[in-house]
C-alpha cells in the first residue's frame, strides 16, 4: 500500500544557457586617500563567470564616521555588461553606470563595518572588473583588480539552463583548505535562531526548551534576504541567520531548501510560489543566491547544512499515476524534470562550497517502508544525486522525519511480533509496513541508499521535533493479545489516527532534543521541523505566500484512502504553514518525552 505522509512548509539571477562553466573572480580592494573626509571606504568586488553571465558579490566595508544609509556607484568598462537582477540592495544601471542603495535593513553601517551585497549580469566580449567605486559620492579610488583566482571559498557557477532535461555540465573549483568532517555536528555547538528563541519564550515554559538549535526555512526567494511583513517564518534573511550564528560561536547552522517549481505536488498546505515549469527561475533566483552567500569566505569556519527539498523525491514514486490518490502535479513534474533536475542542481551547487553540507530529505517509515517503495524511493534519490552535473559525492546524507510524527522507538511494539499465531503486520495501524518507528527504519534505509550508489560514509539525520508522544496518553507496556489490532493499538506509543496524518497533530509531544551521534549510522538527532511552528491552516486562510488549505489540517475531516478514512487528527484554529502556533507549542511542551523538567 503506498502511503504518503506530510509536513509543513516552511536568487536571483540570469537564466542563461551555456556549454561550460568559467570561473573567474577578481579582488578589487580600494584603500582611502587622505583628502577624503567622512565618507571612506573600501570595496571586495568578486565574480563567479560562465558564458554569457555571472554573478557579481560585492563588500563594501566603512572605513569613516558611521553611516545611517549608503549609496554605492561603479561603471562597468564594457558596455555589453548588465546587471539583470540583484540582491541586499536596491540595483539600477544607466549606460555602464551602476548604483546600489542600501535595503531598509542594512543601511546603517557603523566605523569598521562591513555588508555585503550582490547581483547577476549579463556579458558578451568579456567580463571586466570595474576599477573605481563610490560611497556616498566619495570616490574609493587607488586600486586595480588583479587577475587571480577567486577567492577561496567561492563556488563554482552552473549557467542555469532552460531546458530541463539538457542541463549543462558542472566544473567544480577546489573546495576551501581541509576536508569536510565526517559529521558536521559531532563536537559542534548549534545556532539558535533568535527569531524563534523569542516566540517559544513567549509561551508560558518556553525558556526550557528555547537554546536549542533549530533549523531556518528558505522556503521562498523573498526568504533569502528576509521577510519583515510575512505572516510566517520571520524578518532574517540567510545571511542574517549566518551572521548571528558567528556572533553565537555556533560551529554549526542548518538551512532548509525548500523551493522547488510545483512543491508539494501531492499536497496544498505547503504548495510554493513556484509554477511547475519555472526551473530556469529556481536556480537563477533561488539556488544561485543562496550560494553566493554560503560561499561567502566570512562564513569559512561555519559548517553550514542544507536540508533539501522536504517531500519532492518520494513524490515521484508513490503519488503519481498508477498510485492511490496519485496528483496531476505529481505527474508533471516527474514528467519535465523539475524535481530531479531542481534538486541535482541545487546539490552540485551548494556541494561545490567546501564548508556545505548537504542531506536530501527520504520522507519517513510510514511513507516508504513498504517493499514496493524502499526501492524505487533509494534509485529516485540517486537519480536526483547524478542530475544537472551533480554527483553522490554532493551528498553527505539524508533525513527522515522532517516535520512529521513518527517515534523514534516504538518500545511495546516490534515488526516481528506475533499475537495468536499471527504477525502483527496485519494489523491496521501497521498495514503490512517493514518497519514501525523511524530508527530502525533509518539504519535499514541508509543501507540499502549505500547499496544502490551512495558513499558509504553517508550519515542519516532525524527529525525528533514532534515525535515525543508522552503524556497522559503514553503506553507503558504492550496491549492486549486478544487480536493483533488490540495488541498493536494498546502498545503503540505514536497515537495518531493512522500514520497518513501529517498536520498539526493532536497529542504530539517534543521528542528527543537535538544530539550528534546518538546511534549507530545516525549523524544527529535534529529539530528541523522548529517545534510551534504551523503545519497548515485548519481553515482557508487567504496569503500571499502560495500556501493553499489541505482539508487534512481540518479537525473535522473525516479522511481520505490515503489515510484510511481515518479523523485528520488537526488541531483546530492553527495558521497557515510556518506561521506561529502558540497552542501546539504548549501541548509538545506538556507532552514532551524524554519530559520536561
Amino acid at each position: 500500500m503506498n502511503l504518503w505522509r506530510r509536513l509543513s512548509g516552511r536568487s536571483r539571477a540570469l537564466a542563461l544557457t551555456g556549454a561550460g562553466v568559467l570561473v573567474a573572480g577578481g579582488l578589487v580592494t580600494i584603500p582611502v586617500t587622505a583628502a577624503q573626509a567622512a565618507t571612506q571606504c573600501s570595496v571586495d568586488y568578486t565574480t563567479s563567470d560562465w558564458p554569457g553571465g555571472f554573478t557579481g558579490t560585492v563588500t563594501i566595508k566603512n572605513l569613516g564616521d558611521p553611516l545611517s544609509s549608503w549609496n554605492l556607484g561603479f561603471s562597468f568598462p564594457n558596455s555589453a555588461q548588465k546587471v539583470v537582477n540583484g540582491w541586499s540592495a536596491r540595483w539600477s544601471q544607466s549606460g555602464q553606470n551602476v548604483t546600489a542603495q542600501n535595503e531598509s535593513y542594512n543601511g546603517s553601517l557603523a566605523s569598521g563595518a562591513s555588508t555585503t551585497i550582490g547581483f547577476n549580469g549579463s556579458w558578451s566580449g568579456s567580463n571586466p572588473k570595474p576599477t573605481s567605486f563610490t560611497l556616498n559620492g566619495t570616490v574609493c579610488n587607488g586600486g586595480t583588480p588583479p587577475t587571480t583566482t577567486p577567492p577561496t571559498g567561492t563556488p563554482t557557477s552552473t549557467p542555469p539552463t532552460t531546458s530541463p532535461t539538457n542541463p549543462p555540465p558542472t566544473t567544480t573549483t577546489p573546495p576551501p583548505p581541509g576536508q569536510k568532517v565526517d559529521n558536521p555536528y559531532a563536537g559542534a555547538k548549534g545556532y539558535v535562531n533568535p527569531e524563534w528563541k523569542a516566540k517559544a519564550e513567549s509561551v508560558s515554559g518556553g525558556s526550557r526548551v528555547s537554546n536549542n538549535p533549530t533549523a531556518v526555512w528558505i522556503d521562498r526567494i523573498a526568504a533569502i534576504n528576509g521577510t519583515p511583513n510575512s505572516s510566517s517564518n520571520g524578518a532574517m534573511g540567510v545571511r542574517d541567520h549566518l551572521d548571528a550564528a558567528l556572533a553565537q560561536g555556533a560551529g554549526y547552522i542548518q538551512f532548509v531548501i525548500y523551493n522547488l517549481p510545483g512543491r508539494d505536488c501531492s499536497a496544498l498546505a505547503s504548495n510554493g510560489e513556484l509554477g511547475p515549469d519555472d526551473l530556469p527561475r529556481y536556480k537563477a533566483e533561488y539556488i544561485d543566491p543562496i550560494a553566493a552567500i554560503q560561499a561567502d569566505t566570512k562564513y569559512r569556519n561555519l559548517r553550514i547544512i542544507n536540508i533539501v527539498e522536504i517531500d519532492s523525491l518520494p513524490n515521484l514514486v508513490t503519488n503519481t499515476s498508477g498510485n492511490a490518490g496519485g496528483t496531476v502535479m505529481c505527474d508533471t513534474v516527474k514528467a519535465n524534470g523539475a524535481y530531479v533536475n531542481g534538486v541535482g542542481y541545487a546539490l552540485a551547487k551548494l556541494g561545490a562550497i567546501g564548508n556545505v553540507y548537504n542531506y536530501v530529505d527520504a520522507a519517513h517509515h510510514g511513507w516508504i517502508g513498504w517493499d514496493s517503495n524502499f526501492g524505487p524511493v533509494a534509485d529516485q534519490l540517486l537519480a536526483a544525486a547524478k542530475a544537472s552535473g551533480s554527483t553522490v559525492n554532493n551528498v553527505h546524507g539524508f533525513i527522515v522525519n522532517t516535520a512529521n510524527y513518527s517515534a523514534l522507538r516504538e518500545p511495546y511494539v516490534k515488526v516481528t511480533d506475533s499475537v495468536n499465531g499471527q504477525t502483527v503486520r496485519q494489523s491496521k495501524w501497521i498495514d503490512w509496513n517493514q518497519y514501525v518507528d523511524e530508527l530502525s527504519f533509518a539504519q535499514a534505509f541508509r543501507n540499502k541508499l549505500v547499496q544502490v550508489g551512495f558513499n558509504s560514509g553517508i550519515g542519516m539525520l532525524i527529525d525528533t521535533s514532534r515525535n515525543g508522544w508522552g503524556g497522559t496518553a503514553r503506553p507503558t507496556g504492550p496491549g492486549p493479545n486478544t487480536s493483533v489490532d488490540a495488541y498493536v493499538d494498546g502498545g503503540r506509543v505514536d497515537r495518531r489516527y493512522h500514520t497518513g496524518n501529517w498536520c498539526n497533530q493532536s497529542g504530539a509531544g517534543l521528542g528527543e532534543r537535538p544530539k550528534a551521534a546518538p546511534e549507530s549510522g545516525i549523524d544527529a538527532y535534529v529539530w528541523v521541523k522548529p517545534p510551534g511552528e504551523s503545519d497548515g491552516s485548519s481553515t482557508a486562510i487567504p496569503n500571499n505566500e502560495g500556501k493553499g488549505f489541505d482539508r487534512m489540517c481540518d479537525p473535522t475531516y473525516t479522511g481520505n484512502a490515503r489515510n484510511g478514512n481515518n479523523l485528520s487528527g488537526a488541531l483546530p484554529n492553527a495558521p497557515i504553514s510556518g506561521a506561529w502556533f502558540a497552542a501546539q507549542f504548549s501541548q509538545l511542551m506538556q507532552n514532551a518525552y524524554p519530559p520536561l523538567s
